[in-house]
């Protein structure tokens, strides 16, 4: 189940006309003295059921309508939401959380429903790993929740055997498969959010068709749900934290053409924050007005890199057994991963300033944060972490290495099929620009007659499937991103299970056991579940060694890009995964717009306030 995590969504939007603004920038709406964000979208949701989507909008809607066991303040550290207190016992198999007291289930109309206990988390289990309700992240749950598998797979009837039970009104347990280092990292994700079972079965099937079918806990209600028209949320005046939700009304007006319209109804003032093309980004940059109403985007937790195929299964026109020989060759992988001149394919995206999105390790800097120390300064990870991977010296060194070691084997040049994405375009940038780059750029260095690398577009319905999936590529730019707060996470597409270059096939690797020494590397870390430092250690260790052996070629992380908003990212929630980072709980409307040098000034103090919060909170 990924590409969950790292979620994007501008919820709300546009009442035009119903308003203006006092001096001192606050709103006054027909209400009375008001918050109000205004937006426009251009994709609608299908379903207000949280415990069956996957969807990154329906995502970002259900964590302002229900809350979760815990979540994170605006430095990533953990704290109380749904839970007030947990505890885990001593092999680390049973979880137990004492459920917050006085919080009430409210219906969409603002009247009280009920108490939320300890039995709405119970019954949400149980309805995600019913098979038959189809939940799609429901596999993030039975992995963890001992007998969840079993039961979803229909191996097991006994409903009472899954391992999560209420011990009294407000006292709630998980029973795990086995001992979890990162669990409640992922308590966080809507397939351990609560539901009301007697609510539940008085609606039926009609559970989330729109929202006088649901009902919430959280921050904010959705008052207006009229799908291709308009969506309301208002602040839930019942809601136990209601001090710290400032923005009381998000409004969302649909527009299909939202993306290209944003820029132009920002400055007109009829909406409240619009992403700015590259193709518009470049006349805002140059008019000294406009250039003041722009701020970077944050960067999202994806890392992108470059990845080889080990088991390539193109045509033969682009001679797959001659490119398996070649990439199984270490010096001939070595001199792609030093030729690849990071900063020049960033450029496509990131304009102004590359370097910012440019990142040396798989896993992003800031995932895991153990005793003030980030995950990616721990062992030989340290090494490569603040060093560029680009160098043209040692690029022609292994190039010519290889060329020595592959004579009568290899047929050069190599053909290098690179294919790409023709709709990823917006905020993250051409792929088919960047792809021409690349191509450019490396063939310059090393000579094109050493490599030919064959950029071939590919539309993108079905690009996961035709391409990725089914090995369709010797080198292609890929992404992944974390679902819960550990470095394993990170591990999943490379593991002999994973679906993308199949490392773990690459030849002179093998060990005593018959195993690649990166799998042997990942066992190890993963079997070290008590001592938290040796784990990291020992993943840091694997990592490298998958970086080191240029398996894989570091690129940067997502997001990014530019936007136009009266909202403070760093008085967001902040969190790499689950649902925080898209509640607009803690968020303030601001007077005027920020600009790249008023986030670069903010980003800053924010960075320090949080390290040195993480660090005390170890």
């Amino acid at each position: 189940m990924k590409k969950l995590l790292i979620l994007t969504l501008v919820i709300v939007v546009s009442l035009l006309g119903c308003m203006s603004t006092d001096r001192s920038g606050e709103r006054i709406g027909r209400d009375g003295n008001i918050q109000e964000y205004r937006g426009i979208y251009s994709g609608e949701i299908t379903t207000l059921n949280y415990l069956i989507t996957s969807n990154a909008m329906e995502f970002g809607i259900a964590a302002n309508l229900v809350d979760s066991l815990i979540e994170y303040d605006k430095y990533g550290r953990v704290k109380p939401a749904l839970a007030t207190e947990w505890k885990v016992s001593e092999d680390n198999l049973v979880w137990t959380f004492k459920i917050r007291e006085g919080v009430k289930w409210i219906r969409y109309d603002g009247s009280e429903y009920g108490e939320l206990t300890a039995d709405d988390f119970v019954h949400g289990m149980r309805y995600v790993l019913d098979a038959s309700n189809r939940s799609q992240t429901a596999n993030i749950a039975y992995k963890v929740i001992k007998n969840g598998e079993k039961y979803y797979n229909g191996e097991i009837q006994d409903v009472e055997s899954i391992g999560v039970r209420a011990l009294d009104r407000y006292t709630l347990e998980y029973t795990l498969e086995r001992p979890t280092p990162y669990f409640l990292s992922i308590t966080s994700y809507v397939c351990f959010f609560p539901v009301n079972r007697q609510f539940l079965d008085e609606i039926g099937d009609w559970f989330g068709t729109d929202n006088t079918n649901i009902l919430y806990n959280g921050a904010y209600i959705m008052e207006k749900f009229e799908p291709q028209n308009i969506r309301v949320l208002v602040a839930n005046e019942k809601y136990w934290d209601r001090e710290n939700v400032h923005i009381d009304r998000l409004v969302s007006i649909y527009n299909r053409e939202a993306a290209s319209l944003a820029p132009e109804l920002f400055l007109r003032g009829e909406i409240d924050s619009a992403t700015i093309p590259p193709a518009v980004l470049d006349e805002w940059m140059r008019d000294s007005k406009k250039k003041n109403l722009v701020r970077p985007n944050r960067t999202s937790y994806y890392s992108y890199f470059y990845a080889l195929n080990f088991e390539p299964m193109f045509p033969e026109e682009f001679e797959p057994d001659n490119w398996k020989a070649a990439v199984n060759n270490r010096n001939f992988r070595k001199a792609l991963f030093h030729a690849l001149d990071r900063e020049a394919a960033m450029l496509t995206s990131e304009p102004y300033i590359p370097k910012n999105r440019i990142h040396n390790t798989i896993t992003p800097k800031n995932l895991i944060v153990y005793k003030g120390l980030d995950y990616i300064q721990f062992g030989s990870l340290g090494h490569i972490a603040y060093r560029d991977s680009f160098n043209e010296e040692l690029a022609l060194k292994y190039r010519d290495k290889s060329i020595e070691e592959l004579d009568g084997k290899v047929k050069f040049p190599v053909k290098v099929l690179m294919p790409y994405n023709t709709g990823a375009r917006g905020a993250a940038g051409a792929w088919g620009n960047r792809a021409q780059v690349i191509e450019q750029q490396m063939e310059s260095l090393l000579g094109r007659d050493f490599i030919d690398i064959i950029i071939e577009p590919h539309p993108p319905t079905g690009f996961l499937q035709g391409v990725r999936k089914s090995g369709r590529y010797a080198l292609l730019e890929c992404n992944w991103g974390p679902d819960y707060a550990d470095p394993e996470t990170f591990t999943n597409p490379f593991d002999s299970t994973g679906t993308y270059n199949k490392p773990h096939l690459a030849e002179g690797y093998k060990e005593y056991n018959g195993k690649h020494r990166y799998e042997n590397l990942l066992d190890k870390a993963k079997g070290e579940i008590f001592n938290i430092e040796k784990r990291l250690y020992l993943f840091a260790e694997a990592e490298a060694f998958l970086i080191e052996e240029a398996f894989v070629i570091p690129y940067g992380v997502g997001g990014g890009g530019y936007m136009a908003s009266r909202l403070n990212p760093f008085e967001a929630l902040y969190s790499p995964f689950g649902t925080g980072t898209v509640k607009y709980k803690g968020l303030k409307l601001l007077e005027k717009p920020m600009s790249i040098e008023e986030y670069s000034k903010e980003f800053k103090i924010w960075d320090a306030e949080r390290i040195e919060a993480l660090r005390l909170a170890r």
